[in-house]
């Protein structure tokens, strides 16, 4: 009988691996890593988030940070990532109301000015995270005009969508080069940077929704549940385009969604059960955001 030359355990291998890495893709749907750059954690390197009040988490936990008017809460999903890392050095400078024009230029508040949140990318920075774009589409403030008595009516959509053109799809595709755009400007700053851009989470269950609870109706929940897809891919598109990688909080976030129980949704509803703020991730979303982060840089 020939010797087993280990071949045998080679294919195992390589099997098992595959299958681990079909069950990530499974329960992290379109998450991708970042090209390779320097280490962050155990000590050392430098880790920087940006982002809007998706990031930032207001009403979770502990306001922290300057200004405070940006509501940065001490259980974000920034926080929650860097306490897993352990890098030598974090800043968290997201700030609740945040579009991609506070990248690059001053935001105010309502208590205090939060600097160009890009000031804090230096090149000695080694780990970017991203969480920009649904401010400039106007998600929050649209939802909050839809309200309607009729549970199968479609305000929103009806408005949004008069005259043959899809307002929320033609902001959409507007705002894909200045995500672009400051993807490129990190590169530019932080070139040794690792930088994961982070979408949105399910906010709008599948189906007609749950109203009145969520007084939105079924034609609304349907068109802002396309819409936040359309978002969601337009960040990975710009990722993969720019060379970043992207962390999907939508697909583990199914079915903890505004309209499941108070002991399981990741997105609070119009009046909160829990600490947090309507139509934004509690402290169980941000810490699925951050397994999210944390699933694309430890996997490869």
């Amino acid at each position: 009988m020939a010797k087993n030359s280990g071949g045998g355990c080679l294919v195992v291998v390589v099997v098992v691996g595959l299958l681990a890495f079909g069950y990530y893709k499974w329960d992290h749907g379109s998450s991708s890593a970042p090209p390779a750059g320097a280490a962050t954690g155990d000590g050392s390197g430098r880790y920087v988030a940006l982002g809007d009040s998706y990031t930032a988490s207001p009403r979770t936990g502990k306001n922290v940070g300057t200004p405070p008017g940006c509501d940065r809460s001490d259980d974000n999903y920034p926080r929650l990532v860097s306490a897993d890392l352990k890098p030598a050095e974090f800043d968290d400078v997201s700030c609740s109301g945040a579009t991609t024009a506070n990248l690059t230029g001053a935001q105010k508040t309502g208590n205090g000015s939060n600097p160009p949140q890009l000031d804090a990318v230096t090149a000695k920075t080694t780990l970017v995270t991203l969480g920009i774009g649904g401010n400039d589409i106007g998600f929050l403030s649209l939802a909050s005009s839809c309200a309607t008595a009729h549970r199968s009516a479609s305000p929103c959509k009806d408005r949004m969508t008069a005259g043959g053109h899809d307002q929320l799809a033609e902001r959409i595709d507007a705002t894909a080069p200045k995500v672009g755009a400051v993807l490129d400007r990190i590169h530019k700053q932080a070139p040794k940077a690792k930088v994961v851009v982070v979408g949105y989470p399910s906010v709008l269950p599948d189906g007609d929704g749950c109203w009145p609870v969520l007084p939105i109706g079924a034609g609304d929940v349907a068109y802002f549940r396309g819409a936040l897809g359309k978002l969601n891919k337009m960040l990975e598109d710009q990722a993969d385009a720019h060379s970043a990688g992207y962390a999907d909080t939508a697909t583990p976030g199914k079915g903890h969604d505004v309209c499941t129980a108070s002991d399981t949704r990741w997105v609070e509803g119009v009046l909160p059960t829990l600490h947090g703020t309507p139509l934004h991730p509690n402290a169980r979303g941000e810490q699925g955001m951050a397994d999210a982060v944390l699933g694309v840089l430890k996997l490869f």
